[in-house]
């Protein structure tokens, strides 16, 4: 069961009773349904063309970025990508490896703990994964398969 976060879904089901009462017929109450259904998917449909464009030129940016000869200009985003790796690396890695390590000699050690989901936005959209998942709205594919 999938929730409704954009109440789309009420309006049409809205829009479907309301036609049903306006139209008794129900091949006229199925046409005028099959039309509200496919004024939403264009508004859909409009929506995910215009993340694809907004990620495209995205990729413009960056690309220029990229090729610029000052380093204050391209070298930022590796800067942030590789503080990103080296945080995702302590978090998962170096951080369980030392505290298995204190544990095993009963050492008892105060390390700084943080919340990862701020840098994991970050590092997901640096990654690219945003638009990606631009990509698979508008192929209707998702990597949980749940469209």
């Amino acid at each position: 069961m999938s929730m409704d976060l954009t109440g789309i879904g009420s309006i049409l089901d809205f829009g479907g009773k309301l036609i049903d009462r306006i139209w008794p017929d129900p091949t006229a109450a199925a046409q005028a349904k099959l039309e509200l259904f496919k004024a939403n998917q264009a508004g859909q449909l409009a929506e995910l063309a215009a993340e694809w464009e907004n990620a495209k030129a995205q990729l413009a940016v960056n690309q220029q970025e990229a090729a610029s000869e000052s380093i204050f200009v391209s070298g930022w985003r590796p800067f942030v990508g590789w503080v990103c790796g080296m945080a995702f690396a302590y978090k998962f890695i170096i951080l369980p490896i030392l505290l298995f390590i204190t544990a095993t000699f009963g050492v008892k050690v105060e390390v700084p703990i943080f919340d990862f989901t701020e840098m994991s936005s970050v590092l997901l959209g640096m990654l690219g994964l945003g638009a990606m998942r631009s990509y698979d709205k508008v192929k209707g594919t998702t990597p949980s398969g749940h469209g």
